[in-house]
């Protein structure tokens, strides 16, 4: 299953795409990231695992400017995100799509529309040109004969798939996967996950990825992140990390979850 738009992205050179340095964030008195620093090399596949509250999606909402950091500086492809000016950021979240727990599609719109919205009115493209590019989207997430549905109309992993087309919609260089399969019912897990490894497989995307499915982490990965307290206490190649990890806690944390 080849993305019709995968020529799209830009060419992997293995160059650094994605750089947090000395971020912080705070919530109240409580610290969820803790004068972060790492590094995500374009194309690779990073996941980050660890407990729940150890920082995790608010590195990729920090990505996606739904929120912003009290200190230390975030840089996507040389371009600052965090401090830049408005205009700075908003240039560079175009390149950065995200897929959420919840589906948040527009309900009174049909799938087809609700992936060529963002093209059309975002990027500038045709009315034609959107939808040719969501057909091949939905023809990629096996859902071809979906594209006059109504996400009530559709099932949870159907919807999230539509949501995954949505983000692919943009071409970004950089796709965040929050916890993507945590609202499904179980039976729907497994299509989901297998869609976007065959995203993983056939395209130069840059993914960044927090989930609690431990094979899929495994199965996509070129590094895995472990965190704890809003720092990363280890990382290296999921063989690595699930097989023979270093740090006690990191052990432990895969103990109670695979």
């Amino acid at each position: 299953m080849k993305d019709p738009d995968a020529n799209a992205n830009p060419p992997v050179d293995g160059s650094e795409l994605i750089r947090f340095e000395k971020v912080t964030k705070r919530f109240g008195s409580n610290t969820v990231l803790d004068n972060l620093d790492f590094a995500v090399d374009s194309g690779k596949h990073v996941t980050l695992i660890g407990p729940s509250g150890s920082g995790k999606t608010t590195i990729l909402r920090l990505l996606m400017t739904l929120t912003k950091p009290d200190e230390g500086t975030i840089t996507v492809d040389g371009e600052k995100l965090f401090p830049a000016p408005e205009k700075q950021v908003r240039e560079v979240r175009k390149n950065i799509g995200m897929v959420f727990q919840q589906f948040n599609l527009f309900p009174n719109m049909s799938a087809l529309r609700n992936i060529t919205e963002a093209p059309v009115t975002v990027l500038g493209l045709s009315k034609d040109e959107a939808e040719e590019r969501a057909r091949g989207l939905l023809d990629l997430v096996g859902l071809a004969d979906k594209a006059d549905a109504r996400p009530t109309q559709l099932s949870g992993g159907q919807q999230q798939r539509v949501a995954i087309a949505r983000a692919l919609a943009m071409r970004p260089q950089v796709l965040l996967l929050d916890e993507v399969t945590s609202a499904l019912d179980p039976e729907l897990v497994a299509g989901v996950l297998d869609v976007l490894r065959d995203i993983a497989r056939t395209t130069d995307i840059t993914m960044l990825c927090v989930t609690h499915e431990m094979n899929f982490a495994r199965d996509i990965s070129d590094q895995v992140l472990m965190f704890d307290s809003g720092r990363v206490i280890e990382s290296g190649p999921p063989e690595k990390i699930f097989s023979d990890p270093e740090q006690d806690r990191t052990r432990e944390f895969l103990s109670a979850v695979l």
